[in-house]
């Protein structure tokens, strides 16, 4: 298994067969899903078929390596949930769209901050990346915190047709950001 990056707490690493039930039970949990699809169930032929060899995808942008790692407890290997940084362009890793995914019962211990941190930083430092782009839901003020924590910035409202209606889309998503100029001046404040 080839570990990405290793933080206070957390490793992030490829996907593996064995995470078949851990990412079932993660995407099968309504609260965890619920300013993703409204909390509906997952299937775990949709996980084993398309979700799981989606995570373990190659993009051209990385070599052919994944954009997508599991985010386990450093200490125990307890699988926390994922995170991705996903080319925008699946040849260029330039601009890089950051998403994560955690178990709730990890919610509010500063992981999806930590993890967030540490995998943008390997983007601008490692992987070639000159912006970072994330969007949530509007009412998703957890992520919205989150974002901001990892140190993107609010860039824009706009409202997308889904398919199906998620309690708060009427409210709109957001868009926020993060530029390699500006990560570098924030490393020389936090310096």
């Amino acid at each position: 298994m080839v570990v990405l990056l290793e933080t206070e707490r957390l490793v992030l690493r490829d996907f593996v067969d064995g995470d078949l039930d851990d990412l079932f039970a993660l995407h099968d949990d309504p609260e965890v899903m619920r300013f993703i699809n409204g909390g509906k169930r997952a299937s775990l032929e949709e996980i084993r078929e398309r979700t799981l060899p989606e995570m373990r995808r190659g993009w051209p942008a990385y070599g052919g390596r994944p954009a997508c790692w599991v985010a386990a407890e450093r200490h125990g290997g307890r699988f926390v949930g994922w995170f991705a940084l996903r080319p925008v362009d699946p040849g260029r890793p330039d601009t890089v769209d950051l998403g994560y995914r955690l178990r709730r019962d990890a919610w509010g211990r500063g992981y999806a901050t930590e993890g967030g941190r540490a995998l943008v930083d390997k983007g601008f430092q490692d992987l070639g990346v000159r912006r970072v782009v994330a969007d949530t839901m509007a009412v998703n003020t957890g992520s919205r915190r989150v974002l901001e924590k990892i140190g993107l910035t609010f860039e824009r409202a706009f409202f997308t047709d889904w398919p199906d209606v998620i309690d708060g889309s009427d409210q709109g998503d957001v868009a926020y950001a993060l530029s390699r100029d500006a990560w570098d001046a924030g490393r020389v404040r936090r310096g």
